[in-house]
């Protein structure tokens, strides 16, 4: 890729992320007191995270059914209030039993 473009590309990806940071404090020049817009703006590191992440998990293993399986065991796994650790450790265990339940079904 030519440095231009690159740089191109830096350029509007720095734009884009500053502007999406500074509307809400040009929009919004008191303290934020409603409960939704405060929990809106509280959330959306963790979904712009999620949506980030969640691509990469399903293609993670290279078969669509173990990074699903490994998935919903961690879905499981964090709804029952478990740590990250057992989580990520359960979300591997999963996938890997799915890979050798398919491994024996082919």
């Amino acid at each position: 890729m030519p440095s231009t473009t690159f740089f191109m590309y830096l350029g509007v990806m720095a734009l884009t992320t500053y502007l999406l940071r500074m509307i809400p404090f040009v929009v919004f020049n008191k303290k934020i007191e409603n409960p939704r817009v405060k929990a809106f703006f509280d959330y959306i590191p963790y979904t712009v995270l999620s949506a980030m992440t969640f691509p990469s998990i399903l293609y993670s293993t290279g078969s669509l059914i173990t990074a699903a399986a490994g998935t919903i065991v961690a879905i499981i796994l964090a709804f029952r209030g478990r740590s990250l650790l057992i989580v990520a450790v359960g979300a591997f265990a999963g996938a890997l039993g799915c890979h050798f339940i398919l491994m024996l079904i082919h």
